[in-house]
C-alpha cells in the first residue's frame, strides 16, 4: 500500500509525538508499504520532495521556537498526488492509496482537505489535548473554539486513533466519531535498570537514604512541571536529602532554573545518555492532566521507577495503584488535584519503595513489558489497511476499542 503519511513534527525535534512518528513510518517502511513522509523543512535542512520525502515550507510555533508548523495549499498538494505523476507540475510520482495525518496543524489540514477532494481514505491520530493548553495559558476562552476546530480536522478522518479507553470516551463525548484505539509501545531494551550510573548520580549529590525524582518532558506551563517543583519542596521537609532531576527544555527553563537552584537542570538528553537519567533515578513523577498519553511514563515504568502520576493518559493503563506506581485522581479543581498529587507522592515515599530491588520497581517494569512496540506498530498498520479497504468499498470502520 501507498501511504502519505503527514506529520509537522519529526526528528531532528525531541517529543513523544516526533519520534513515535518516526517509528511508526520506519514499522510501515519495514513491512514492505511505500511510504511518503511530509513533514516541515527545519531551518538549515535543504528543500526536498519526491516520493519518499517531501519537506514543506512552514514556521516556528509561537512560545515554542524550536517546534515547527508547516504549510500547504490543498490544491499542491492535489497536484503532487496526481495519478497522472510526472505530467502535471509539481507532481512527486507518488499516488497514496491513504492519507494519514498525525498532527492537527495546518499542513494536516490542507492534506486532509485534499484527499477528500480526491477520493482517497483517510486517518488521523488524536495526540495532542491542544484545547486544554489554554487554560494554562490565561486563555481559557479559547478552549471551546480550539476544541471545535479539533473536531471539524478528525471529522475528515475515516478512521481516527486515541492512545487509550479513557480519551475516547472523552471525545465521543465530545462529539468525535470513528475512533479506533491503538495504544503506545515502549523499547524495554533501551530502556532499562541496567543502565543505572552510580557517578551520575554522584554528580546530582545522591544519596543512598534518599530518592531522587525525575521529571522527563517539556518544561511549559500545560506540562504542569511547577507541581513536581512544590512536590519535591514538600517532601525535602521530611526528607531532606531528595533531589530532583528535570530532563527536557522549553520555554520556562530560565525562569525555573533561577529560582530553584536546588534542582538539578539536565536539559535535553538523547538515546544512551535519556536511558542512564532515567535508571539513576528512583521515583518517576509525571504531573502532567493534558497529556493524551505520556510517552515518558512508559520509558520510566521500563527503567524500573515506582511512578507518581494522574490516573489518566499512560499511568491509567499501565500503573496499578500501590503494586506499579500511585495515582492520584485529577480532581476538578486545581487546588484538589495538586492536593491529591502531593498525597500520591507521600505515600510513595512512606513506603520507600523507590529503593532499588523493591517489589514496585520490578512491577513497574513487568508493566513495561507488556507494552512492546512490535505488537502496538502492527495493530497500527492493520487498521490503516482496514480503513483502505473499506473506503474502497464504501463501507467506513467505525469505533473499535475492544
Amino acid at each position: 500500500m501507498r501511504i502519505a503519511y503527514i506529520t509537522e513534527t519529526h526528528p531532528p525535534e525531541i517529543n513523544g509525538v516526533a519520534l513515535t512518528a518516526a517509528r511508526a513510518v520506519a514499522h510501515l517502511r519495514e513491512v514492505g508499504h511505500s511510504v511518503q513522509l511530509l513533514r516541515p523543512r527545519q531551518p538549515g535542512e535543504a528543500a526536498l520532495r519526491n516520493g519518499r520525502e517531501w519537506r514543506s515550507s512552514g514556521g516556528p510555533i509561537p512560545m515554542y521556537a524550536d517546534l515547527r508548523y508547516g504549510l500547504a495549499r490543498p490544491h499542491r498538494l492535489q497536484q503532487a498526488w496526481s495519478p497522472r505523476n510526472g505530467r502535471v507540475p509539481g507532481a512527486t510520482g507518488f499516488v497514496p492509496d491513504l492519507v494519514h495525518v498525525a498532527t492537527p496543524g495546518p499542513l494536516a489540514w490542507a492534506a486532509l482537505r485534499a484527499a477528500r477532494s480526491m477520493g482517497l481514505p483517510t486517518s488521523a491520530d488524536f495526540r495532542t489535548n491542544f484545547h486544554a493548553y489554554s487554560r494554562y495559558y490565561g486563555l481559557r476562552w479559547l478552549e471551546p473554539m480550539v476544541l471545535g476546530y479539533l473536531r471539524r480536522l478528525h471529522s475528515m478522518a475515516d478512521c481516527n486513533f486515541v492512545p487509550t479507553r479513557a480519551l475516547a470516551r472523552e471525545l465521543a463525548g465530545d462529539g468525535f466519531e470513528r475512533l479506533a484505539l491503538v495504544g503506545r509501545g515502549v523499547d524495554a531494551q533501551r530502556f532499562a535498570p541496567g543502565w543505572r550510573d552510580g557517578a551520575l548520580r554522584a554528580a546530582w549529590g545522591a544519596r543512598d537514604d534518599a530518592p531522587v525524582l525525575l521529571y522527563v518532558g517539556r518544561l511549559a506551563a500545560e506540562k504542569n512541571v511547577e507541581l513536581a517543583l512544590e512536590a519535591h519542596r514538600r517532601l525535602r521537609e521530611r526528607l531532606p536529602a531528595a533531589r530532583l532531576v528535570l530532563v527536557g527544555d522549553g520555554p520556562l527553563r530560565a525562569r525555573l532554573q533561577a529560582a530553584h537552584p536546588e534542582v538539578h537542570f539536565a536539559g535535553t538528553q538523547r538515546d544512551e545518555a535519556l536511558a542512564r537519567h532515567y535508571a539513576s533515578a528512583d521515583l518517576f513523577l509525571f504531573p502532567s492532566l493534558t497529556d493524551t498519553f505520556g510517552n515518558v511514563t512508559l520509558e520510566a515504568l521500563a527503567s524500573g521507577l515506582a511512578t507518581v502520576a494522574y490516573d489518566t493518559a499512560a499511568a491509567a493503563e499501565h500503573v496499578r495503584e500501590g503494586v506499579s506506581g500511585w495515582l492520584a485522581a485529577p480532581e476538578p479543581s486545581p487546588a484538589a488535584a495538586d492536593a491529591a498529587f502531593h498525597d500520591a507522592l507521600a505515600r510513595a515515599a512512606a513506603l520507600a519503595a523507590w529503593r532499588p530491588g523493591s517489589p514496585v520497581r520490578e512491577a513497574a517494569r513487568e508493566a513495561a513489558l507488556r507494552a512492546d512496540w512490535p505488537s502496538v506498530l502492527q495493530r497500527f498498520e492493520q487498521r490503516l489497511c482496514i480503513t483502505a479497504d473499506a473506503a474502497t468499498t464504501h463501507r467506513f470502520p467505525h469505533a473499535a476499542l475492544a
